[in-house]
């Protein structure tokens, strides 16, 4: 099974190397800024490795969203990061569910997807495969619910999205580990990615802080039973220091 983790943005063989990983998460550009992608500085290198290669959309997109500046925005920068991701061999782009305003219908967000997806549809599609991550908290988010992730994917599941389970986010959400492998595909049909990571919270605390598996809240062997259930590529996104620990854990437990 591939196992690996988001990584430093200039260096992600180097970082791979170090962590014994076979699969590397990292940005394209400023995760905080609206930057178009760049040319990757080690393009060529990932092109010819075996490594497993996702991008993460910078955390400012919120496709979802009912404001124009944020929304339209957030299509556009999507847009590219796909085309820049396709660039380095990535098997698909990660982008967070967003959410609505305080005072704006959900299902508004939810159609504000549906239309993001069928206006790129009629403009030709995406470079790669656009898959959603749940999300740990916000009251009126996209993906923080299997009953909001439901409402989504009955909108936007003809466009046959991808699906990123985060145990982190999960477990944020209220949802229980044990099970959620079936209770999503039974949504999506599909995962294409895990996000294993530990909590540094509570059950339920709508808290987005990833801990080490070692050192978090989630039992060991929930996590485990996560990836073994999954049968999909595994990103460690937790604290750097113990990336190499929590890849090793996971390879000896899955052995």
């Amino acid at each position: 099974m591939d196992i690996g983790a988001h990584v430093r943005d200039d260096d992600p063989i180097g970082a791979a190397r170090d962590r014994d990983a076979t699969v590397v998460q990292f940005f394209l550009s400023d995760p905080q800024g609206w930057e178009k992608p760049k040319p990757h500085p080690q393009t060529d290198e990932l092109l010819a490795s075996d490594l497993t290669v996702f991008v993460h959309s910078p955390y400012r997109v919120n496709l979802a969203s009912t404001n124009n500046r944020i929304r339209i925005p957030s299509r556009k920068l999507v847009a590219q990061h796909a085309t820049g991701a396709a660039t380095v061999g990535a098997k698909g782009l990660v982008v967070h569910g967003g959410h609505v305003d305080a005072d704006a219908d959900p299902e508004v967000g939810v159609d504000n997807w549906r239309k993001f997806f069928s206006r790129q549809a009629e403009a030709g599609g995406f470079d790669v495969p656009i898959l959603i991550e749940n999300t740990a908290g916000g009251e009126k988010a996209m993906a923080r619910s299997l009953e909001m992730i439901t409402r989504l994917w009955d909108a936007v599941g003809e466009y046959e999205p991808g699906f990123v389970l985060d145990t982190c986010h999960a477990f944020a959400a209220g949802e229980d580990l044990v099970g959620i492998v079936d209770r999503v595909k039974a949504i999506t049909g599909r995962i294409d990615l895990v996000h294993l990571n530990s909590s540094r919270d509570e059950f339920g605390s709508w808290r987005d802080r990833h801990a080490n598996i070692a050192k978090g809240t989630i039992a060991a062997d929930q996590l485990v039973a996560v990836v073994e259930a999954a049968g999909a590529p595994v990103v460690v996104e937790t604290p750097s220091e113990g990336q190499a620990d929590d890849i090793a854990y996971l390879r000896e437990a899955l052995a």
